[in-house]
């Protein structure tokens, strides 16, 4: 039986020069005290896994919350000297609640900056545009994360649900490389898959963060036909392999070429160790497109 290549635990971002575990843990649903921030940090880092993904918007309910996922996160790096040296952090920017986008120069220059001061940090490894602002011209992105890279605010730039052609718009005017693209993937959100964004983001050499790699929660719980089919594939290889069923979901998308990274959104300390079963996953050709076939509802062609 031949397997396909093993993702490898550890792997560049982008052309950024940072090296980043293979799975990203995502704190859009953490709360708590900052000694439960830190707990689950070092769960993360427990696991090997060293790349935390925020967002200013992250713990914004619609009324209130703007920043405090972020400003959590301060807080427990705070209270233990030498955790934040362990992390990669990548953070967002670009809402303003509670909709409007906004990717002018001068609210993102804010928008970095008060991400730091939550964070408590003089820089972040990773800082990306979290929507696309129609009405911004790329050339004032361009002008706040060049400012932002120069005076070390940033390390690295990166996107956030962008389409294929704005990002090669956008990398027309920025002299930084665009390092990472962050899109919603899973096994029952192959949209990346088929409209070319896996495909640029190999031929740019980007990072892929995927979002909701679980399905917003639907291959734990499925309810229909489809999730169903899915989600018994997916316990075929789960079985096989001695692992969960949601380890093995995150091992399908990482099956990929462009080496995705799924952000594990579980705020318990066994969910996060548990999604690195994934690397114990192998996938032949026939199983994982079995999985796609069954996520499309349609044979292969």
């Amino acid at each position: 039986m031949t397997y396909l290549p093993s993702p490898a635990a550890r792997r560049q971002l982008g052309k950024s020069g940072i090296e980043v575990s293979a799975l990203a843990w995502g704190n859009w649903r953490m709360e708590g005290e900052a000694a439960d921030a830190v707990r689950l940090l070092h769960a993360a880092l427990d696991a090997g896994i060293d790349f935390i993904d925020t967002a200013d918007i992250y713990g914004f309910d619609g009324k209130g919350g703007f920043g405090d996922a972020e400003a959590l996160l301060g807080k427990a790096l705070a209270s233990e000297p030498g955790l934040r040296e362990k992390l990669v952090i990548a953070t967002k920017g670009g809402i303003m609640p509670p909709l409007p986008y906004d990717s002018s120069a001068e609210y993102l220059t804010s928008a970095i900056d008060a991400s730091l001061k939550r964070l408590g940090t003089d820089t972040v490894e990773l800082w990306q545009i979290h929507r696309p602002d129609i009405l911004t011209h790329p050339s004032e992105i361009a002008k706040a994360v060049e400012a932002a890279h120069k005076a070390g605010k940033i390390r690295s730039f990166g996107v956030s649900n962008f389409t294929v052609s704005q990002i090669a718009t956008l990398q027309q005017f920025v002299s930084l490389p665009i390092v990472s693209t962050q899109p919603e993937i899973s096994a029952l959100r192959l949209d990346t898959i088929e409209n070319g964004e896996l495909d640029q983001a190999i031929a740019m050499d980007m990072a892929v963060l995927a979002w909701s790699p679980l399905g917003g929660g639907r291959i734990a719980n499925p309810e229909d036909a489809r999730t169903k089919e899915v989600a018994a594939l997916l316990d075929s290889a789960a079985e096989e392999f001695g692992v969960s069923r949601t380890a093995a979901a995150y091992s399908w998308i990482m099956a990929h070429p462009a080496r995705i990274i799924p952000i594990v959104g579980s705020q318990k300390a066994d969910r996060i160790a548990e999604a690195t079963d994934a690397l114990k996953v192998r996938w032949t050709r026939a199983s994982w497109y079995a999985v796609l076939v069954a996520s499309k509802g349609e044979p292969l062609p």
